[in-house]
């Protein structure tokens, strides 16, 4: 098809303010904040978008799919666009985003079975503005909270900063609605749990737009106490010593809902007025007071067993003020963007992974020395560490962080510096058993090691395409390897 005939195709099923054709919004839509350099420097070398479409109701969303699925029109699920790796970018000449954010409704929040339901497009700051107005919250807080929504954050099985309390996203799902590129409309229903098969919550969750439309979330919700939040500070000797004391509140069964450890590098950009020199490691306990007096107890123990690597302790009062001013506003990503282009550098590029705890030290180690020695470019490195922030009893994440000076054309910035980090960085990790993704997901370009991340178990990954969107329309090049891609992430 050519994309006048789709759009006069697209004025037949929509009004025409739910299509957006303008240049610059097509261009922005073209890809995510993966390339926000080259975007912003305005030489991306992926197609725009035929149209951005913004359905208004379930019925809406499935007529476009339907459309989509018979015309052989590749589908860019969006809702957010917060995502950072490469998912959201249009691989295809002809292409429609399908955006969720007129599916704006909270549908009904429910105190008594500690439930609410939200529309995709709900941004995650919404939901948690009414929960707390009646003493509850989410317990998601991911640093894009004041600009997420919901579809964009089950789709690409998201994580917050209070993980180790509250748990991932796939802990907090209880049911959802979802459509297929056939036009099936599935809802899988709300029960605390069930033993009915597969757990088919988890076909829809982390999808990352490759098999589905997600249109509503059903979600946990829990009692805030902000009253009883205690926070703690150490200024550790090494990184080890912090995933030590880490892995020992864990493994004794305490869940803050903050427990990170920062390498020295990785502590001088967030802690520069407190770090002196050394790598940091914090907490935040919350829930209720007894719970509360419990968790502080863990963490004292865990810090008094290894406190021959502790420097000292930071008054708290440092860390609940960096805690207050984490997160991200859109005024925050602007100024980012801006910056890399009055600058011409590159701050607080990420990629995570997990592990068991065994493991992740070595791997840490093996990355930075890989980096530091093989990386061709490493005189431009202006920042090289990471830290740990979302612990679980058998192991952890490390999110490795790189700044870097700019010297090349704004079109080659990937390929000269981000893709030989982060190939270094999922080699190392798939060598000794991590995983290449702990939340980001694997969007377009990390989908050359999907193969070897999931080894024997691709072939159900496989066949999940194949039966759910056998004409490949949806989000064509996330997660799934396509040859015709690759072109792009050269």
């Amino acid at each position: 098809m050519d994309k006048e005939k789709v759009l006069v195709d697209l004025k037949n099923m929509l009004l025409e303010e739910q299509i957006n054709t303008n240049y610059d919004d097509l261009y922005d839509a073209a890809a995510d904040r993966y390339k926000k350099y080259a975007k912003a420097k305005k030489v991306l070398d992926v197609p725009v978008p035929t149209a951005i479409v913004y359905p208004k109701s379930v019925v809406e969303v499935r007529k476009l799919l339907v459309y989509c699925n018979e015309n052989g029109i590749n589908v860019i699920p969006r809702s957010g666009k917060t995502a950072t790796e490469g998912g959201l970018e249009n691989w295809k000449e002809i292409a429609i985003v399908i955006d969720g954010k007129n599916l704006n409704k909270i549908i009904k929040i429910d105190p008594y079975n500690m439930e609410a339901t939200v529309q995709a497009g709900v941004p995650l700051q919404v939901l948690e503005d009414e929960l707390r107005k009646i003493g509850y919250t989410a317990g998601h807080s991911p640093q894009s909270k004041p600009v997420a929504q919901y579809g964009g954050l089950v789709a690409t099985r998201s994580i917050g900063q209070f993980s180790t309390l509250y748990g991932g996203i796939e802990d907090m799902v209880v049911g959802l609605e979802c459509i297929f590129p056939d036009g099936h409309v599935a809802r899988i229903k709300n029960v605390p749990r069930r033993a009915g098969g597969p757990d088919i919550r988890h076909i829809v969750i982390g999808n990352e737009g490759t098999l589905c439309y997600i249109t509503e979330v059903t979600v946990k919700i829990f009692k805030f106490f902000p009253e009883n939040n205690r926070f703690y500070g150490y200024l550790v000797k090494d990184i080890d010593t912090g995933i030590k004391v880490l892995r020992e509140v864990m493994v004794n069964g305490y869940r803050p809902s903050v427990a990170r450890t920062y390498s020295e590098e990785d502590a001088r950009q967030h802690f520069y007025h407190f770090y002196k020199g050394k790598c940091v490691l914090i907490f935040m306990a919350e829930g209720n007071k007894g719970m509360v007096e419990a968790i502080s107890s863990g963490i004292e123990e865990a810090v008094e067993k290894y406190k021959d690597g502790i420097v000292e302790q930071v008054d708290s009062k440092l860390i609940e003020d960096w805690f207050n001013h984490l997160n991200w506003s859109q005024q925050d990503i602007d100024d980012e963007v801006q910056g890399m282009i009055d600058n011409d550098k590159h701050d607080g590029f990420t990629t995570e992974i997990s592990a068991n705890w065994e493991v992740i030290p070595q791997i840490y180690y093996n990355v930075i020395n890989r980096i530091r020695n093989e990386f061709s470019r490493a005189n431009d490195l202006t920042m090289l560490g990471g830290h740990s922030s979302h612990s679980y009893i058998n192991g952890t994440n490390m999110y490795f962080v790189y700044n870097y000076d700019i010297n090349c054309a704004p079109e080659d910035e990937m390929r000269i510096y981000h893709h030989p980090i982060q190939t270094i960085i999922v080699e190392e990790t798939l060598k000794l058993g991590g995983s290449m993704c702990h939340h980001h997901g694997i969007g377009k370009y990390r989908n050359q090691w999907t193969k070897e991340e999931h080894g024997t178990a691709y072939y159900m990954l496989e066949k999940l395409k194949e039966a759910f969107d056998p004409k490949g329309i949806m989000n064509f090049g996330t997660i799934f390897p396509q040859e015709e891609g690759i072109k792009y992430q050269k």
